[in-house]
């Protein structure tokens, strides 16, 4: 299915390098959204960034521990500063 249903959305993905993270990003980027993927290891999030950025999507990156009330502070602060909404 082709198509650009996301086009003008955000979307947040948790979790963005493990498998169904990664083609979750990768789908979602290809229906036309604005991504911010996050996940606990910064090497892989940049690889599979530059993956979806290739492709012509817009990506913002971030590290979360979703379990930290903190790191979700900066990447909602992220989101806000960058996307303006999610």
């Amino acid at each position: 299915m082709t198509g650009r249903r996301l086009e003008g959305k955000v979307a947040l993905i948790t979790g963005a390098t493990g498998g169904i993270g990664a083609a979750t990003a990768e789908l979602f980027a290809q229906e036309g959204a604005r991504l911010v993927i996050t996940d606990v290891a910064q090497e892989p999030l940049q690889k599979l960034a530059r993956r979806i950025e290739a492709g012509g999507a817009e990506v913002a990156t971030a590290l979360l521990d979703v379990s930290s009330a903190r790191n979700w502070e900066e990447v909602t602060a992220l989101v806000r500063d960058r996307f303006g909404v999610l």
